[in-house]
């Protein structure tokens, strides 16, 4: 039985490009959620006073893939000590978090977040927000494989390209062949 899974970090372009190669990764949709405007759009989102951030919900087969492989993807394709931005992209829309559906997931987000947190020794912080998913809105249409559908673009060769080469390198074994 597939499962879903919500989180933002960063660009949702970025994220959805690099969890749609994953093994057991069925569907992945780029959109916004943790805010409290209801029917947000890009431009709304964009102007940092939805509350909102640019999410993607990962349909996956935990048979195949777990939730855990799924938050270790997440944290290490991104910077989780940086508030509010990712690289060139800034504002609380681009802040790192995790939404979670059940008791049992904000246990394990919250275990690999301390994790984390424990390993690093230059004196920063995780500051990844895990808080319940309130609902999803799914992002227009023309934000869906972005990627996919824009590899010449020149933000695809330059930010999502090494992204995806470096997540390829560092979780091949949970990258599709």
């Amino acid at each position: 039985m597939e499962r879903t899974i919500v989180f933002g970090g960063g660009c949702f372009w970025c994220t959805e490009a690099i969890f749609q190669m994953l093994k057991g990764v069925s569907k992945v949709e780029s959109g916004y959620a943790g805010g409290d405007m209801t029917n947000p759009s890009y431009e709304k989102v964009s102007d940092g006073d939805t509350g909102h951030a640019e999410v993607i919900r990962v349909t996956y087969d935990p048979s195949v893939i777990t939730y855990e492989d799924l938050l270790t993807v997440f944290f290490g394709s991104h910077d989780p000590t940086t508030p509010n931005r990712q690289g060139a992209d800034v504002g609380e829309q681009y802040r790192s978090i995790i939404l979670y559906q059940t008791d049992e997931e904000k246990v394990k987000a919250d275990s690999i977040a301390k994790e984390i947190q424990e390993s690093l020794t230059d004196g920063s912080h995780v500051v990844t927000q895990i808080v319940p998913l309130g609902k999803f809105f799914k992002a227009e249409d023309y934000h869906q494989n972005y990627f996919k559908e824009n590899t010449s673009a020149p933000y695809c060769q330059m930010v999502i390209e090494p992204k995806i080469e470096k997540v390829k390198k560092r979780f091949a074994e949970l990258v599709r062949q």
